[in-house]
């Protein structure tokens, strides 16, 4: 955990939609979807770059969170997307994925 890090805070005192072993969701402040989530991991490292400092087990249990998110959120169909750097979107250096669903088909 990173004191100075909006994530690192968030994680620790945020109103989360979900918690787990080591990863909370919350609601994204600025939805791109009519339900847009953020799913951020205890561990801080600062992007998908660093993946490798994650044990299988915490990639596994990610993965396995981002699943039990959308179903609680009763997401049949959802996007999960991960921004790596400044050039494709990503404005906090936390890794963090986002869950978005909810759209008519």
């Amino acid at each position: 955990m990173n004191d100075d890090c909006l994530f690192c805070t968030l994680y620790r005192d945020g109103d989360h939609v979900a918690a787990g072993d080591g990863f909370v969701a919350i609601r994204d402040i600025n939805p791109q979807a009519p339900v847009h989530l953020l799913v951020i991991p205890e561990h801080h490292i600062d992007s998908l770059r660093e993946i490798a400092e994650f044990s299988a087990d915490e990639n596994k249990r990610m993965l396995e969170f981002i699943a039990e998110v959308a179903a609680r959120e009763k997401l049949t169909d959802y996007r999960v997307e991960v921004n790596v750097g400044p050039g494709a979107g990503q404005t906090v250096f936390h890794l963090h994925w986002h869950i978005k669903g909810g759209w008519k088909p």
